[in-house]
């Protein structure tokens, strides 16, 4: 499968060895609408250069120093399609609907990074699109094709730890003050990054039906969250989703249940590492998986292996399900 990148930011750079990891996926185009941008990524990373047959902007593809084809980059949007079967969205969240929908428009498969959109309606009808045109939309949450988190579900949903009744899930790092995600006060901050992470295993494990939703933040000086916390209310259940750009914290998390607890160590969206606890203190099961490389190349495969046809319908509308409630609490945390 072809597959072109739209944006060439720090997660497209991770994306391109993981992509050389999977097989049947090459990456051909890479779009960048500021001048030189897509040009100066793929020399960077395949290190090319400039003017050699091959290089960005020539008419063929030679083998480079990456051991694989180095793909052309391109200016205008229009001259990508005829170069790939799918795209890979990775430029900035405020981007990703409009990106997503040309896409389809154009008839290829559509890999977006989290959050995919930060609209419910929006990440509503690109999914309707898709269904009509036959086409993949899936939404870039690695942790959620892990070998460790799916085993860590697998666990939970065995009940050894009895009916859950509370999840707590933290993911927080300390960015540098000049980057985006901490100047960008319209669509930067800590939730718009990093939510969609927190967020995964409460939506997986109690579901989108929510009876509320409460947002508590710290702000930097320019008024860009720096540290979020979103505590959920269910029927019977709580939950807590913690995140943070500019405070620290253990990034953990645990599942509490009525016979006892599962609890996956930092950096646990990484899982390779949990732990069932119970009452019995001396009574633990342990678990470790693998977790390759940046991860990005589980998502790749399972996005390879959908374009093949080879999903079953109820996990498309679970997934689906899910891509929506976190479109909608971004949409909820922009109008706190």
């Amino acid at each position: 499968m072809r597959i072109g990148i739209i944006g060439t930011g720090r997660i497209a750079k991770r994306f391109v060895p993981e992509c050389e990891s999977v097989s049947g996926a090459e990456i051909t185009a890479v779009y960048n609408p500021h001048e030189g941008s897509g040009e100066r990524f793929v020399e960077n990373l395949w290190k090319k250069e400039p003017g050699k047959e091959g290089s960005p902007g020539s008419s063929c593809c030679d083998n480079d120093e990456r051991g694989s084809k180095s793909p052309r980059a391109f200016e205008k949007i229009e001259e990508l399609w005829p170069e790939v079967d799918a795209v890979y969205i990775a430029s900035p969240h405020e981007t990703h609907y409009n990106y997503i929908m040309t896409s389809l428009e154009q008839g290829k498969h559509v890999l977006c990074e989290k959050p995919m959109t930060l609209d419910k309606d929006e990440a509503s009808r690109a999914f309707l699109v898709a269904k009509n045109k036959g086409l993949v939309l899936m939404e870039g949450i690695k942790t959620a094709y892990c070998p460790g988190y799916k085993k860590l579900l697998e666990v939970m949903g065995s009940g050894v730890i009895g009916e859950v009744r509370y999840i707590e899930s933290c993911f927080t790092k300390l960015e540098k003050p000049g980057v985006r995600e901490l100047t960008d006060r319209k669509f930067g901050g800590s939730f718009r990054e990093l939510g969609s992470y927190v967020c995964l295993p409460i939506l997986d494990i109690f579901g989108s039906g929510y009876e509320d939703v409460r947002f508590s933040s710290l702000y930097n000086d320019q008024g860009i969250d720096v540290f979020t916390k979103a505590d959920f209310v269910y029927d019977g259940r709580l939950a807590t989703a913690i995140c943070g750009l500019g405070v620290k914290r253990e990034g953990s998390l645990m599942i509490s249940g009525t016979l006892g607890y599962i609890q996956a160590s930092a950096p646990w969206w990484k899982t390779t590492h949990f732990e069932v606890h119970f009452e019995d203190a001396s009574r633990v099961e342990v678990y470790d998986a693998e977790f390759a490389g940046d991860g990005l190349r589980y998502e790749i495969e399972e996005f390879v292996r959908r374009t093949g046809g080879t999903i079953e319908p109820e996990e498309i509308a679970g997934e689906q399900d899910r891509s929506m409630a976190i479109a909608k609490l971004m949409e909820c945390f922009g109008r706190v």
